[in-house]
This record gives C-alpha cells, sequence and structure tokens, in this order.
C-alpha cells in the first residue's frame, strides 16, 4: 500500500473525514438558526460574521483532536495508547453517520423555512418607516419650528452671509415668541438644499412645523419669500412674499416673526420682535457688514479673523452706537489673540478688546448680549470662571429661550465642577439642536467626569455619527477604554483619531496602562519633546496615569503658569486628575485659577435659581 493510501486509509479509520463533515453541517446548521433569530432580540449582524470566522480558524484543530485523540468506552484517550484490540472506532463511525445525518435534516428545515416563508417587501419596510415617522411627528409639539436655511437667489455666492444672517437672525427674533420651541440654526442648517421630505426633516429635527424661503437682493430693493409647512403632510399653513427696499429689512424680519406666531396662536412676551443684534440707527449698510464680519469670522482663519475686525470696524464707524457690534468686536479680537498672536501682540489685541467690550457695556447694560460677551471675556482674558458662570446666568434670565447664552452658561457651569447643572443644560441644547456634535461631544466630558462611561461613550459615538471627522472624539473613547483598563481598544481609537496631536496622546497615554514599561516610558519621553512645551496640561495627564502626583502637579502648575487653556478647561472634568482632588497641591490650583473645589456648590446670582436650568427649550450654543 503506498504512503497516500495508506494515510487516507488512517483518515477513515479514525473517522476524522466524518468529524470533519459533522463539523461543517453543524456550523452551517448553526450559522442559519443565528441568522433567523438573532435579528428578533435586536442583535447586530456582525455577530453571525464573526461567528462563521471563529469556526474557520477552529476547524484545523477540531480536526487535529479527532487525528490524535479517540473516544473509547473509559473516555477520551489518545489514539496512540489504545491497543487494536480496545478500539471502537467502528462504532463510533456509526454513531458519526447518524449525527452527520441529524444534524444535515436541521439544517435542511432550517434553509427551507428560511427561503419558503412569507418576508416583507421593501414596500412593507416603507409602511413601517412611514408609521414609525408618524408615530413620531405625533409626539411632538405643535408649537415647535424649524428654520431652514433661506436660500440665496441672488446667484453671487458672496451674497451667501446675507440669506444666512436673514434665516439665523429670524431663529433669533422666534425665540422671543413664549411657549414656541424654536430649533437652533446649526441643526436646521444641515438641511440646506435636502431633498428629503419634510415628515424626515420635521421627525429628526424634533419640529412640527418647517419655515423655508429665499432671499434676494438687487440694487437698494431686497424681495423674501418665506412659508411654513406641517412637517406630517407637507402642506401649507402661511406664506409671503415682501418685495421692499432695502431699508425696510428689519421691519420684515418683525412681519415673519409676528405671522409664525398668529399661524400657530402663541403670543409674543408682550413686547414687538426686535433684534438685539440689530442697529440702533437702522443703518442697514451697518447690519450687513456686521453679518458679513460674523460670517468670515466663523471660518477660524487668521485672515477671516483679520477681514472680520476690518469689517466690524467699518460698521462702527457707519452707527458707532451699535453695541452688538462692539461685543461682537472684542469676542473676534480675543479669538484671533488666542490663536493666531503671542507677547505684545497678544498683550494690545486684548487691551482692543476690552475696550470694545466697555462701549458695549457703556451703551446697552442690560442685553443679554452684553452678559454673554463679558462671561467671556471675564473666561477668556481674565481667568475668573466664576464670574464668567455668573454673567452667563444673567444673559440666561434676560433671554431664557437663546441658545447661545444656554450653551455657554453650560460649558460654563462644567469647567467650575457643577456637573449635574451642566448636563440638564447640555441636554435642553441637543432638545433643540439635536445634530450638534459640539455638544454631544461637551456632554460627554462631563458624563465621564461623573463615571458614567457607557453614557459617555453613548454620547460621543452620537457625536462621531454627526460629524467623523470632529477632532477629539477617537480621544474620547480612548480615554473611556483607559478608564475601563483596555489598553489595546484605547490603542485603536489612537489610530482612528484625526487630530495628530490628539492621536499622539491618546497612545502614550494608552500604552502607560499597559505591561510594557519600556514602551511607556518612550511614549512619554517622545510626546514630551513634541508637544511638551505648548501641552504642558496632556503631559500633566500623562503622569497621573503613571501615578506619579510630584511631576503630575509640576506639569499642572507649568500648565497654569503658561495660560494653557487645558486647565480651566479640564480640571474639574479630568477623571485622572481628579482622583488627587484631596491632595493639598490640588486646593492650592484651584485657588490660584480662582476654581471652587471639587464639590462645592458655586451660590447663584442671578437667572435661573440655585442649582436650576432656565426654563423652556433654547437651541444649543453657537459662536457669538
Amino acid at each position: 500500500m503506498t504512503a497516500k493510501a495508506h494515510f487516507y486509509a488512517e483518515l477513515k479509520r479514525r473517522n476524522v473525514l466524518r468529524a470533519a463533515v459533522l463539523y461543517v453541517a453543524a456550523v452551517w446548521a448553526l450559522a442559519q438558526g443565528a441568522a433567523q433569530l438573532l435579528p428578533v432580540f435586536g442583535a447586530p449582524e456582525w455577530i453571525v460574521r464573526w461567528f462563521v470566522i471563529a469556526t474557520i480558524i477552529g476547524f484545523p484543530f477540531w480536526v487535529a483532536f479527532v487525528w490524535f485523540y479517540e473516544l473509547t468506552p473509559t473516555g477520551i484517550k489518545r489514539e496512540s495508547d489504545v491497543a487494536p484490540g480496545e478500539s471502537i472506532t467502528f462504532s463510533t463511525g456509526r454513531k458519526l453517520d447518524f449525527l452527520i445525518i441529524g444534524v444535515l435534516a436541521v439544517a435542511v428545515v432550517l434553509l427551507l423555512t428560511h427561503t419558503l416563508m412569507p418576508r416583507r417587501h421593501a414596500s412593507d419596510a416603507t409602511n413601517v418607516d412611514s408609521k414609525t415617522l408618524a408615530a413620531t411627528l405625533a409626539r411632538l409639539p405643535q408649537k415647535s419650528v424649524a428654520v431652514l436655511p433661506l436660500s440665496n437667489e441672488s446667484g453671487d455666492p458672496r451674497q451667501q452671509y446675507l440669506s444666512d444672517g436673514l434665516s439665523e437672525e429670524l431663529i433669533s427674533d422666534l425665540t422671543q415668541i413664549s411657549g414656541l420651541k424654536v430649533i437652533g440654526k446649526n441643526s436646521s442648517f444641515k438641511y440646506r438644499d435636502s431633498q428629503d421630505s419634510p415628515a424626515q426633516i420635521g421627525a429628526t429635527l424634533g419640529a412640527a412645523h418647517l419655515i423655508q424661503g429665499s432671499v434676494r437682493q438687487q440694487g437698494d430693493r431686497i424681495r423674501v419669500t418665506v412659508g411654513m409647512t406641517r412637517a406630517d403632510d407637507g402642506s401649507n399653513v402661511w406664506s409671503h412674499s415682501y418685495d421692499e427696499q432695502l431699508d425696510d429689512v428689519f421691519a420684515i424680519q418683525s412681519r415673519i416673526g409676528q405671522a409664525v406666531a398668529a399661524a400657530l396662536k402663541v403670543q409674543l412676551l408682550g413686547k414687538p420682535i426686535v433684534s438685539g443684534d440689530q442697529p440702533p440707527s437702522g443703518d442697514v449698510e451697518a447690519y450687513r457688514l456686521m453679518l458679513q464680519g460674523r460670517a468670515i469670522a466663523r471660518h477660524g482663519t487668521e485672515a477671516s479673523y483679520r477681514q472680520a475686525i476690518a469689517l466690524l470696524d467699518q460698521a462702527l464707524k457707519l452707527d458707532p452706537e451699535y453695541a452688538y457690534a462692539w461685543g461682537l468686536l472684542a469676542i473676534t479680537r480675543i479669538n484671533f489673540a488666542q490663536n493666531f498672536l503671542t507677547g505684545n501682540a497678544r498683550t494690545q489685541m486684548y487691551e482692543q478688546a476690552r475696550a470694545a467690550a466697555r462701549r458695549q457695556q457703556a451703551r446697552s447694560p442690560d442685553a443679554a448680549t452684553t452678559h454673554l460677551f463679558r462671561g467671556y471675556l471675564a473666561s477668556a482674558m481674565d481667568d475668573d470662571p466664576v464670574r464668567a458662570v455668573t454673567e452667563y446666568r444673567q444673559a440666561v434670565s434676560l433671554a431664557p429661550h437663546d441658545g447661545t447664552s444656554i450653551g455657554f452658561l453650560a460649558n460654563g457651569l462644567a469647567n467650575i465642577g457643577q456637573l449635574q447643572q451642566a448636563i440638564a443644560l447640555y441636554r435642553q441644547a441637543i432638545d433643540t439642536d439635536p445634530l450638534r456634535a459640539d455638544i454631544h461631544a461637551s456632554m460627554a466630558w462631563t458624563l465621564l467626569a461623573q463615571g458614567q462611561l457607557d453614557a459617555a461613550e453613548q454620547a460621543t459615538r452620537k457625536a462621531l455619527a454627526l460629524q467623523p471627522d470632529y477632532p477629539d472624539l477617537h480621544t474620547m473613547l480612548a480615554r473611556i477604554d483607559i478608564l475601563r483598563g483596555d489598553a489595546d481598544a484605547a490603542l485603536h481609537e489612537a489610530t482612528l483619531e484625526t487630530d495628530a496631536g490628539d492621536s499622539a496622546w491618546a497612545r502614550a497615554a494608552a500604552l502607560q496602562i499597559g505591561t510594557d514599561r519600556r514602551q511607556a516610558d518612550a511614549a512619554l519621553r517622545e510626546y514630551i519633546a513634541a508637544y511638551g512645551a505648548d501641552e504642558p496640561y496632556d503631559v500633566a495627564d500623562l503622569h497621573a496615569l503613571r501615578h506619579q502626583p510630584k511631576q503630575m502637579f509640576d506639569w499642572l502648575q507649568r500648565a497654569w503658569t503658561q495660560r494653557d487653556p487645558n486647565f480651566v478647561n479640564s480640571l474639574l472634568l479630568d477623571p485622572f486628575v481628579l482622583p488627587y482632588r484631596h491632595d493639598p497641591r490640588f486646593a492650592a490650583l484651584c485657588q490660584r485659577a480662582r476654581l471652587p473645589l471639587p464639590g462645592e456648590v458655586v451660590p447663584t446670582s442671578a437667572g435661573t435659581g440655585p442649582g436650576g436650568p432656565p426654563p423652556a427649550s433654547t437651541a444649543a450654543a453657537s459662536t457669538p
């Protein structure tokens, strides 16, 4: 007998072939059963896929086991230890034959069941989706509206700022209507030129009514066409066209707000709708320059900040009493200085920002935006986060539906460790601006500080779904993995992070909880060499993970001395540093930074009452 024939005979004698067939048949039956049953329990599809991959990997181990071991009346023994007279491979083979037939019969039944059972057609799925959509819309408050961006009918992309600006101003005006839920700009603007149905848009945004329209400016005239539809059936509720002199643009905005209020049978807050963003003189050119400057500043580049400052200066030359423009100029100068200036140039720009803020204060001391901008100045320039929260509270008390003030108050409260209040405000913000990735990300930070890892992960993944390229989100997931003790998962998230600095930090942090200390030490040295000069707070975090409090506090002190923005924005939210909150050095740092100690309640000085979020629905925060 040839070696090949002998080998084949041994495969048959040891029942290796039968065992292989049984293994394949069993995998086939189990995979079919899982594919049909798992969806019933809402399990993800990848479970079946990974089951099949695992069984493929296990197949050679099964074959090797059957080759080397034999089932005997006294148990499983190595084949070489079984005497020829004691072998029962023949009877075992017969049993395997029956098992194979039985498993194959089950697999065939499952296959026939899957093939012959009536399945939903695509139209059935659509009907189910339609029912779900209708149920969602039925639950929405009827006094709710989303303003989709008015289209720019001029054909000139340079006029886009005007249609967008008027859309944003209309949103701001509608928040003055009592009892009306108004969806924030950042969410509603995602539906620019959307082909989705009104029902889909309304259900996603949480608005029972949609406002759409267009803007066309020609010379000194402006034409605004606007209408409101019901989201559930797309029917028209109200529509109108305004063809007026450009000087009448403010009156047009007011009349649109009044028409919406009348159509939805809601009341104004006891006074005519007048936007605080309008110049007191009614100078339309100053207003146009403000809109253009605000839109350009949001690009966030050095050139855009310079151009925005120039445009705002022009607006203020036309109307020196334009309080909102003074405040916007102050904020733009602060952002420009923080991001692109150093040394004397930054100091001078800060002083110019402070002077602009004083002019806003003198002209409109009781306006919500005045307190909002003063709070931003206190936080960004004066290192006084508690006073910033006081100003934000005052802004909210004056404009309880203003999403920008709500968002800044939520962030300010989180920064001073008032976590429960911050989370309540973030949830309100999400209710009226549900598609803002940054609000979900900010809430994730706050949840992480409370140790709610699952909720923080859910908020982070929601932000990723809304904006996959949003920076620091995969680093946030790496932080969560580190707190769970999963270094491998954290390293994987580090590879997915889009920001190079955040990716480097996440990798270094993950290695600190690993078992390779040489690799961890090298990662720390590399991060310090590359980023330590500019990111001292992040280095402190790495030492916290290494359980090195002396080095951690040294780097925290360096971060405070350099005014690293991460210091105030992260110290009372940082799950790696907070374990050292009872150390006297931590209390000393809080005192220098004018931060409360963790758990210390900051007295409420204005607005919403102790520990209470502002009333009613609000839009999420946006850049002033």
